[in-house]
């Protein structure tokens, strides 16, 4: 492709020759040493981590957000906000005690109320939240430091829920913000993280400010992915939108920026040849592209049309597109769950796993009566690790008989879009493409997009009641033996009505300067990282 080719030039050349930056005066090397700037992996378009599931909102939230209960590298839960919790003999009441000292970015204390409306709203959205609203009787105040959570029957995994460490994650606000219906944006955020959102800096597509709390007091354990001390070692971050990959790699390498949290892999080579600079990979459990249907409408309200494109898709030309063929940065995972964690088999994988086929998958949508109908695939220009999914799928379709569209647009553009439930004339889409840390999606009770919740579900509203029946007995499964084997029915059934096409796994890589602290995880947590 083009622009590909433009890339690697790019990175042979002098990248530092191509910064937009002029060197910093004197007067302000005090203030640049104490300001961390990153270049985010999009644009923030969307501010509500609770509205939407995009990574780079979710890296918003983690920001300024904090959660009840936070989870360490090795997965363990651990109070967070909370300073413990009671069950009763029943198992149905929670009582969870807030630790002193909490505040809101406003100057406000956080108070129970405001912890009960938060999570009154997450439960409405999130996929592990809705799980567990499902037996909530109600999220209360029982004093200012006390929340009492009131459940029909017992919800083992109460403190997993509560602690997830990705999308849509159970960030506490005030009562008043939290009071929004949940599926309307918030618009003021403010929480109690250790840092705090400057509104009067944030130029959509250039620029995302944020400013020490001076009043955050962090927890005394070492910090440990979003659990631990999340101590704030500069007083401003700032996130530089820089959507073209070699002048971001530019910056870096001239020092005008210190992190990169996505690097292109074509720029790899180069940045690992610049002095000072670390190329690592930070989420161990890598991640999952996807191909995502709508199934509101047709084609691929048709389970036996989904089905058929099996077939044709080969994982490996999505893998190798997005991470330039390096070898050690992705491998094929004919999986409904991420290889490498305990459901990640290949059980009933054969029409994925199969030699590929696109003849054979012509003749099946023919046969699912597939009558020509626009294909709308809604695709990123400004993300290098979605974009080429976009391209390629729309390549496959083709040669596969179907109408294909390809509506080419900035990801803040496609977040917008992809949550209109209209058919394509109306400004609808058929496929949208994205990934999902593996971490994200491990287990039922988190994967969003293998859940068969319709209406009430992630983008595409894949309903499957079915699927709804075995997660509901796998979040009550006595036995990892049973959790497994429920799991493997899941996926057995999800390879029949095929929620979307998975693509493969891979590896994204990050890159900084001059930085020490950087912690392993999913989204790029700015606690506890300082200069080298």
């Amino acid at each position: 492709m083009q622009r590909r080719r433009l890339l690697r030039a790019a990175a042979a050349a002098p990248l530092a020759a191509a910064t937009p930056f002029a060197a910093m005066p004197a007067l302000a090397q005090d203030s640049r040493a104490r300001t961390l700037r990153m270049v985010p992996q999009a644009n923030l378009t969307s501010l509500d981590p609770i509205w939407t599931t995009a990574g780079v909102t979710e890296n918003h939230g983690w920001t300024i957000f904090d959660t009840l209960y936070g989870l360490t590298d090795d997965l363990q839960v651990r109070p967070q906000m909370a300073e413990g919790h009671q069950v009763s003999d029943d198992r149905r009441t929670w009582t969870i005690r807030l630790r002193e000292g909490l505040r809101f970015h406003d100057g406000e204390p956080v108070l129970a109320r405001d912890c009960a409306a938060s999570l009154a709203r997450w439960v409405r959205r999130d996929t592990f939240g809705q799980s567990l609203g499902a037996v909530a009787e109600g999220f209360e105040a029982a004093d200012d430091r006390t929340i009492r959570i009131r459940l029909k029957s017992p919800f083992p995994l109460l403190l997993e829920a509560l602690a997830k460490p990705f999308a849509n994650a159970a960030f506490i606000m005030p009562e008043r913000i939290a009071r929004t219906d949940p599926f309307q944006q918030v618009t003021e955020m403010v929480g109690s993280g250790p840092y705090r959102f400057l509104a009067n800096e944030y130029i959509s597509g250039s620029r995302v400010v944020y400013a020490r709390h001076d009043r955050y007091v962090p927890r005394q354990e070492a910090p440990s992915r979003t659990a631990g001390g999340k101590q704030a070692n500069f007083d401003r971050i700032e996130w530089t939108i820089i959507p073209d990959s070699a002048t971001a790699a530019a910056a870096l390498q001239s020092g005008e920026v210190d992190w990169w949290e996505q690097v292109n892999a074509d720029l790899i080579p180069a940045l690992r040849r610049s002095r000072g600079i670390t190329v690592e990979i930070a989420n161990t459990l890598g991640y999952i592209g996807f191909c995502r249907f709508n199934m509101l409408h047709p084609p691929f309200d048709n389970p036996a049309i989904r089905r058929a494109l099996l077939h044709a898709i080969d994982q490996e030309d999505y893998v190798r597109a997005v991470t330039g063929n390096d070898a050690e940065a992705w491998k094929t995972c004919h999986s409904m769950w991420p290889c490498g964690t305990p459901y990640g088999t290949t059980t009933g994988s054969e029409a994925l796993a199969g030699p590929r086929d696109p003849a054979r998958a012509r003749r099946l949508l023919q046969e699912a009566g597939y009558k020509g109908e626009r294909v709308v695939i809604i695709n990123p220009t400004d993300f290098p690790t979605i974009g080429p999914f976009g391209q390629i799928t729309a390549d496959v379709l083709r040669r596969c008989g179907m109408n294909v569209d390809l509506q080419e647009m900035d990801w803040g553009s496609l977040v917008q879009r992809r949550v209109s439930r209209e058919p394509v004339d109306k400004g609808g889409w058929s496929i949208f493409h994205t990934w999902w840390p593996g971490i994200s999606i491990i287990n039922p009770a988190v994967n969003a997009p293998i859940r068969g919740m319709g209406e009430r579900g992630w983008f595409g509203w894949y309903s499957n009641p079915r699927v709804e029946e075995l997660n509901a007995a796998w979040l009550v499964a006595e036995t990892e033996a049973d959790q497994k084997r429920i799991a493997e029915q899941i996926q057995q059934e999800s390879w029949q009505n095929v929620p979307f096409l998975p693509l493969g796994q891979f590896f994204i890589r990050t890159a900084h300067r001059g930085l020490a602290g950087v912690l392993k995880g999913t989204s790029p947590y700015p606690w506890g990282v300082r200069r080298a």
